[in-house]
């Protein structure tokens, strides 16, 4: 038996599509996650970026479970005293949709330098338009 290690070269990205529509953002960025480091392929190598480009829409329109549309925050930090600010996850999606989404698929990912790479392979879009229509995204369809 032979272990296979895949080499820069031999990778293939493909371009997904995904609606994130009335879709839990947990339980997306988990398999959004998986599509960037490429570990839905049979020859997964940790070491080797293997990833695929992910296209996401409809983002706006992604499902918060329980009260967290008025519960959840997102804290940024500007290291000044007194410089802690806060927003609520309606107020996120109101002004800059893609965020939820972009945040909660960042927080799946492995905290390295590789992990930069594979957040620029995400687009993420509030609405149904996306730029990337010569790339031929092939639509997923997840039950979740």
């Amino acid at each position: 038996m032979k272990t296979t290690i895949m080499k820069v070269a031999d990778v293939r990205r493909v371009w997904h599509l995904v609606d994130a529509a009335d879709q839990p953002v947990g339980r997306l960025a988990v398999k959004i996650a998986k599509l960037l480091r490429g570990k839905d392929k049979p020859v997964f190598t940790p070491h080797v970026d293997m990833g695929d480009f992910v296209v996401v829409i409809n983002a706006a329109k992604v499902k918060l479970t329980g009260a967290k549309e008025e519960q959840k925050l997102y804290k940024s930090y500007s290291l000044y005293p007194g410089g802690l600010k806060e927003k609520t996850a309606a107020a996120v999606r109101a002004k800059h949709p893609a965020f939820l989404v972009e945040h909660a698929v960042h927080g799946m990912l492995p905290k390295n330098r590789l992990s930069r790479t594979l957040l620029g392979r995400l687009h993420v879009y509030g609405g149904a338009a996306h730029p990337h229509a010569a790339q031929q995204p092939q639509a997923l369809a997840w039950s979740l």
